[in-house]
């Protein structure tokens, strides 16, 4: 069975380990492999270096490199760019150990050895939450499938796929692809794996019908989810026939209770833009300023997930010209694994390096000013400009984070957020408003402000970042006086 996505692949080798395809082109290998490492992030990378020099004779680990001029770790000879740096304002990118980094926050290099030692916290996917719990019931034939399900499901934890389409994708009756979801349905968080929130909230209180009594009107009430959810309790209460505190009674809760969006609480903050963001402790990319220079050039360091640098064994290369056939046939496949390893590390590095020193010149006021200086930029855009594929360029910068010269960690992918800037200034207006303005009267102080947008967007962005509409803003204003007399 081929799967198309890295997640599947990795949930399914949690079950067995996947052989090696052999007799693989060379170049397809390379370019597979090179996109598999990186789309890593420097702390995934750098386990799965390790496990490949544990298993792979072939490859050495060597002591890193040091710049002549001053003492730095770097990843490659001679001097590092970042004391050797040009007159231009150009960004200098370059990479160095993760080590020094680690060493800073520990304080070794830096006399602060009161500070803590923070580490990158593991939060698993939802994917792999709800896999660790089905996974001693899944018989070996419906591992597939439970891959196939877990890898299909959005932030929310509903399911993108239809049944029917995955049942015809393996070949097998929509009945044991059904039985798969039930499982994924009952495990934590309730819910997930619905093809719809009402079928969510559904799986939801048939779990509870079976440990606590559910209120009367509960049932009917969720066949009217637009009634509860605008709270038009008095018109929910006439349609069903019933006392409206009985309404208020089943709405309470179904609030306290169930949810239409299992995951959202926890795996979908990019649907819910006022909730935690993920902390970033370990970036993979640092950028500063070379010196105190407003117009000094940006120095952009790499952090390598490894401390040295990856090469073959000259030693086990010798060997293989003097063993015995049997074993030199095997020793050549590792030699040209730990080849091919240390070649797309290459070029994962110099992808990576392309990249950044890109995003360092177009997003310069951004990295120094701020979001509302972030420029308007798409991966396409950028992939056409850098001359590759739009693909690698979401490969590049999916799932890692970038350290600001003020110590601030955000995700790479910000870099990306075209209308970011928009919903800052949007903010910085609703902030200052002495009486609530409308949407047409927010577009119309964008538009001023150099951002023609429509009212339409003005309130799509209001959404996203939380902000009510303008009589709730009011409402939510005449309260806090009435409050505070």
């Amino acid at each position: 069975m081929v799967y198309n996505t890295r997640k599947e692949v990795n949930l399914h080798a949690m079950f067995q380990q996947i052989q090696r395809h052999t007799q693989q082109h060379l170049t397809t290998a390379h370019l597979a492999q090179t996109m598999t490492l990186l789309a890593l992030p420097t702390n995934e990378l750098s386990q799965a270096l390790e496990r490949e020099l544990a298993s792979n004779p072939a490859l050495e680990l060597v002591e890193p490199q040091r710049c002549p001029t001053c003492g730095r770790k770097t990843a490659a000879p001679g001097p590092c760019r970042a004391c050797t740096a040009p007159g231009s304002s150009e960004p200098i990118v370059f990479s160095a150990p993760a080590s020094d980094f680690y060493e800073y926050r520990r304080g070794t290099s830096s006399g602060m050895s009161d500070q803590p030692e923070y580490e990158p916290a593991e939060i698993p996917s939802l994917a792999v939450h709800l896999l660790r719990q089905i996974a001693p019931e899944l018989e070996a034939a419906e591992r597939p499938i439970a891959a196939h399900l877990l890898t299909a499901l959005d932030d929310d934890g509903l399911l993108a796929s239809d049944p029917g389409e995955v049942a015809a994708y393996f070949h097998i009756s929509q009945m044991r692809v059904e039985a798969v979801r039930k499982m994924i349905q009952r495990a934590e968080p309730l819910g997930c794996g619905s093809i719809s929130p009402r079928e969510a909230i559904q799986i939801q209180l048939d779990s509870l019908k079976e440990t606590r009594r559910i209120p009367a009107r509960v049932s009917e009430c969720l066949e009217h989810l637009d009634d509860l959810a605008y709270r038009q309790y008095a018109e929910l209460a006439a349609k069903l026939g019933c006392k409206i505190w009985e309404v208020e009674h089943a709405a309470q809760f179904i609030t306290a209770n169930l949810t239409p969006y299992p995951a959202r609480a926890n795996w979908g903050s990019r649907n819910q833009p006022n909730a935690p963001q993920p902390v970033y402790y370990t970036p993979d990319v640092i950028i500063r300023l070379l010196d105190a220079r407003p117009d000094a050039p940006l120095v952009v360091e790499l952090l390598s997930p490894i401390n040295g640098q990856l090469r073959l064994n000259p030693m086990f290369k010798q060997a293989i010209s003097e063993a015995s056939a049997d074993k030199a046939e095997a020793w050549r496949t590792d030699l040209e694994r730990a080849d091919l390893l240390v070649k797309c590390l290459g070029q994962r590095n110099s992808a990576l390096e392309l990249l950044m020193k890109h995003l360092a010149s177009l997003q310069r006021e951004f990295i120094l000013r701020g979001e509302a200086f972030l420029a308007p930029l798409t991966r396409a855009g950028l992939a056409r400009e850098m001359g590759m594929h739009e693909s690698t360029i979401s490969r590049a910068a999916a799932g890692k984070s970038v350290q600001l010269p003020s110590g601030r960690i955000i995700p790479m992918s910000r870099f990306f957020e075209r209308n970011l800037n928009v919903r800052q200034a949007l903010k910085a207006l609703v902030q200052v408003e002495k009486n609530p303005l409308s949407d047409d009267e927010l577009a119309a102080r964008l538009s001023q402000m150099g951002f023609p947008v429509a009212r339409r967007t003005v309130s799509k962005y209001r959404s996203l970042e939380g902000i009510p509409a303008a009589h709730l803003r009011h409402a939510h204003t005449g309260l806090s006086k009435a409050q505070a007399v």
